[in-house]
């Protein structure tokens, strides 16, 4: 078998479409590209194409033509052209868009610098499953190791050429670790300008650096690691070689709030990515509900299995399986014990999909019928949770601080009407955490970006109210020991939410009817 490898279309790389034409290859701006017929191809054998991770040519089963639609009624902030994609959902066009972004911030002549996240080692040569530095993976789409990215601002708005260092194909490697993509194909997959061994760096960078304004990155130089990569970052080589000598102190700016911006407001492909998971993830809650349960490890390991089975690449995070008074600690994830009847069993885990994650937290009754406390409780955050799910629209004008006010005031009273003193700071005792973060590539995603601002469309959010009744003579006995969360993956639309996981059901009616077929 034969397959036609896709060549790169050069304007993909660096041009920010505006309203110009490309003499060369016929493209006229405004984000939509139209390639010539003199764009050119290579035809090669399929059993040839070998990669460090799946492209359309190699893994077509996870790499289909027409991925990435937006569901219906769902809006982003852009609308992209159909393209080769290079991760599930997310086409070659659009990393190059956001590269554009990110240039069309910075300062003339300055550039960007993100390294790709280092392979972290459990014990000697036993390593963790990898997992790309969240900022790398969005401008470059490149999951592998020891990688590094530059985004050299070369004129007005978003022009700019694209550096990715790499790894070099290496067969010794590959027959130990598989394959790796190469030099070429950060050319030719990725949409390079410019590209090389990423060994090499202490000759590559320093007239790099030289030549910027400013060096804008987030990249640090303590905690040295086990491979030359990680070293040359951390300092630990000597001080001629190390990126620290390399890029001078008062030159450099932090990289992390301009990202922030770009990534908090989600594109149509983006949204469509999260829904997937949300889908997939949604279900295999509502199945896990019709279960029977006797360990949370047990319970665990389905939702993981399930995840995986109804189209996620993996579980999101390490998840929380508590049952009974272990639903006291907000983040237990021992996942030990026993489940008995009588209790509750609290689950707050999500899917994960073309890097794209989905939160979600479900309680139900380990027998399969709520007891009237429980029922009690468990209905007074639900009506919290709903009212503020219904108000992540972008018309409401609402913060998540905001929301957080709205849904302590609303747990106040519900609390209140079940006969509870809630006088001084017993909503902080109760209620410990945040209403909602930010979700994304990362489940507390663009890190540092403020919960004070209002929700704009396409920015996606956690709304988890949640109780946790200590064992404490102050509150009434019959709610003591019980912890109960509820959580959705929510993006905000302009006059309305898109829930992501509203396949996992919620109401009791539901909860309790799953449990008795």
């Amino acid at each position: 078998m034969r397959t036609t490898l896709r060549a790169v279309h050069p304007c993909f790389r660096s041009r920010p479409f505006k309203n110009q034409r490309c003499r060369l290859h016929n493209c006229l701006g405004s984000g939509a590209v139209t390639v010539s017929s003199r764009r050119s191809y290579v035809s090669v054998s399929a059993a040839e194409l070998r990669f460090g991770q799946p492209v359309h040519e190699t893994h077509p089963h996870l790499l289909k033509a027409g991925e990435g639609q937006l569901p219906r009624g769902a809006r982003g902030r852009d609308t992209l052209n159909d393209g080769d994609l290079v991760t599930p959902g997310i086409t070659a066009l659009e990393y190059a868009h956001r590269r554009a972004k990110l240039a069309s911030k910075l300062p003339d002549n300055s550039i960007a610098v993100i390294a790709a996240s280092d392979i972290k080692y459990r014990s000697g040569a036993v390593f963790y499953e990898f997992h790309q530095d969240s900022n790398f993976f969005y401008l470059t789409g490149f999951n592998e190791p020891e990688a590094l990215a530059i985004i050299e601002k070369t004129g007005k708005d978003g022009d700019h050429r694209f550096h990715l260092y790499v790894r070099p194909t290496d067969a010794k490697a590959a027959q130990w670790d598989g394959a790796r993509s190469g030099t070429q194909a950060a050319l030719d997959v990725f949409n390079a300008d410019e590209t090389g061994d990423v060994s090499k760096l202490h000759k590559i960078l320093p007239s790099i650096v030289a030549e910027a304004s400013e060096v804008y990155t987030d990249i640090q130089t303590k905690d040295p690691t086990t491979t030359a990569f990680g070293r040359f970052f951390s300092g630990a080589l000597s001080k001629a070689e190390g990126f620290a000598k390399i890029v001078e102190t008062s030159r450099v700016k932090p990289l992390k709030s301009l990202i922030n911006d770009l990534r908090v407001l989600k594109s149509q492909a983006e949204i469509a990515n999260m829904r997937k998971a949300g889908q997939a993830s949604g279900r295999a809650f509502t199945e896990a509900m019709r279960q029977e349960w006797t360990r949370e490890k047990d319970l665990a390991a389905f939702l993981d299995y399930q995840f995986k089975i109804k189209g996620c690449d993996s579980s999101a995070y390490v998840p929380v399986i508590a049952g009974g008074v272990n639903a006291l600690s907000i983040h237990y994830v021992r996942n030990d014990d026993v489940l008995k009847d009588g209790q509750l069993v609290l689950a707050d885990a999500g899917g994960e999909y073309g890097g794209y994650i989905t939160d979600i937290t479900r309680c139900w009754p380990v027998s399969g019928r709520f007891s009237e406390p429980q029922k009690d409780l468990y209905e007074a955050i639900l009506k919290v949770q709903r009212s503020c799910v219904a108000m992540c629209r972008e018309d409401a004008n609402l913060s998540l601080d905001k929301l957080h006010e709205i849904a302590e005031n609303g747990l106040r009273e519900q609390l209140k009407q079940l006969g509870f003193d809630v006088s001084g700071k017993a909503i902080d005792t109760l209620f410990p955490h945040h209403l909602g973060h930010y979700i994304g590539l990362d489940v507390h995603d663009s890190p540092g970006y403020p919960r004070r601002d209002s929700l704009k469309a396409g920015q996606c959010v956690t709304i988890e109210p949640g109780l946790y009744i200590p064992n404490d003579d102050r509150w009434p006995e019959q709610f003591r020991g019980i912890g109960i969360r509820i959580e959705d993956s929510v993006c905000v639309q302009e006059n309305g939410p898109l829930v992501f996981s509203t396949e996992a059901v919620k109401e009791v009616v539901d909860i309790e009817a799953l449990a008795s077929r």
